[in-house]
């Protein structure tokens, strides 16, 4: 035990240059979605930042309250690095930090079984299974509407709101008018092959929205991508960094590392953001305990990328298919607009869709308050947080918000829900599928 500890109290210390690069300013919090709901100072990127200097110096004790549950309470939206003046990189700061937190205290077993289930298949898998099925009867969605929001039942109640929100919804399909025959040369049409790709199909995306990554596959080869299968991957290891368990997301990584290391393609593709912003990272992450995997990892990360950047960035267009009239509202994913730096593509990837409108969404850059298991571990918070955010897609006037990556479809699907609206939430792929398929691009799809 004192090994560990003492390896723990090194990793921290490695993150002093880092820590330094604060210079207070205070730019950070009026970006911060705790800040300006709790007022506190500590519950700030620039307060939090203090905590884990003062952990480093050994002036506070990683036991204590102030720095388990300030750090806790962190959403790791990282609107902060956006806005910071002197490039502190706090996503990597507080995953270090919160290994040592975790380390001193165990975290709550809510948490404790979330991340220990998805980081089991044996667990995970049947745990999807019956969620399927218990989806497939409608009873989440009832659940939703009539449960108490209140104690353990408020917690099955958001829960099941979120699984209700994960489902396959038709109504926004079904509602729009049949396809344009103006569009007989463009489905004749076959675009040039670009290159081989190959995506991650991910855990919670495969399992509760393999509709998601089916429509990727068939987009992507609707653009001249050869989609290759890469069997022997798994979860990306995100949910894990971000709850300090990084000794679980370097074994998750380096599997990925090795799973894709021989497919012979061009791009590894993310259509889930948290998953492409934690397999860009791996080869820090995995540098830190292992040069040489470190160098495998920097390679693997230097070929991530987000579909819709594939798709719609650096001056890409996709293949336009037939029109589709609905409003659209996109929310940037936090791991996507702030992690990855990437804002456009999804823009411009939506507005290439004949008939789409996309109507501004307030506060757009803003958190939905999911960030990965947030919203359930911290519900009253997560759920102020993700309420605002289906106020404002209510007052867009969207007809659909659109968002890629899926606990955000659940976070912002589940809220809207909440709220007794009918607005669904889709991942940007989905919509662009439908409207190939309104196109005729896919065999029998018309």
């Amino acid at each position: 035990m004192a090994r560990e500890e003492a390896r723990l109290a090194q990793a921290l210390e490695g993150q002093a240059e880092r820590l330094s690069h604060c210079v207070h300013c205070g730019f950070c919090l009026p970006a911060c979605p705790t800040y300006t709901r709790l007022g506190d100072e500590a519950d700030s990127p620039r307060g939090r930042l203090h905590l884990m200097g003062a952990v480093l110096e050994g002036r506070l004790d990683p036991g204590a309250d102030a720095f388990q549950e300030h750090l806790d309470r962190c959403l790791g939206c990282r609107a902060c690095e956006t806005v910071c003046p002197s490039g502190v990189e706090y996503g990597h700061l507080l995953e270090r930090a919160r290994q040592v937190a975790v380390a001193a205290r165990p975290p709550s077993r809510l948490q404790q079984a979330l991340l220990g289930a998805i980081g089991r298949r044996s667990v995970f898998l049947p745990w999807m299974w019956a969620s399927r099925l218990f989806r497939a009867s409608g009873l989440p969605a009832a659940a939703a509407r009539h449960l108490p929001d209140r104690g353990l039942l408020g917690t099955v109640k958001l829960g099941s709101a979120m699984l209700a929100a994960s489902a396959p919804s038709r109504s926004w399909r079904d509602r729009r008018p049949p396809p344009s025959p103006a569009h007989s040369e463009a489905e004749s049409s076959r675009p040039a092959p670009r290159g081989r790709v190959a995506f991650l199909t991910g855990c919670v995306q495969d399992q509760l929205f393999h509709r998601v990554n089916q429509a990727t596959r068939r987009v992507l080869e609707a653009n001249g991508w050869e989609v290759v299968a890469v069997p022997d991957q798994g979860c990306c290891g995100a949910l894990h960094a971000h709850g300090g368990r990084l000794d679980d997301a370097r074994a998750m990584a380096w599997r990925n590392v090795r799973g894709f290391q021989d497919a012979g393609i061009d791009w590894i593709v993310a259509n889930a953001a948290g998953c492409g912003a934690a397999m860009k990272e791996y080869g820090e992450l995995l540098g830190e305990v292992d040069e040489g995997r470190g160098e495998e990892g920097e390679a693997f990360s230097h070929r991530v990328v987000d579909v819709t950047t594939l798709l719609a960035g650096e001056g890409r267009t996709p293949r336009v298919g037939a029109a589709l009239p609905l409003r659209v509202a996109y929310d940037p994913p936090c791991h996507l607009l702030h992690a990855q730096r990437v804002s456009g593509p999804p823009e411009r990837l939506l507005t290439s869709i004949p008939g789409i409108e996309l109507v501004p969404l307030a506060d757009a850059d803003e958190c939905c308050g999911g960030a990965g298991i947030y919203g359930i571990t911290h519900r009253e918070l997560g759920g102020e947080i993700g309420g605002d955010k289906a106020a404002a897609v209510e007052a867009s006037g969207a007809e659909a918000v659109a968002t890629g990556n899926p606990g955000c479809m659940m976070q912002i699907g589940a809220q809207l829900r909440l709220r007794g609206s009918p607005i669904p939430a889709l991942h940007p792929i989905e919509i662009l599928d439908e409207s190939y398929r309104r196109a005729g691009f896919y065999p029998g799809s018309r």
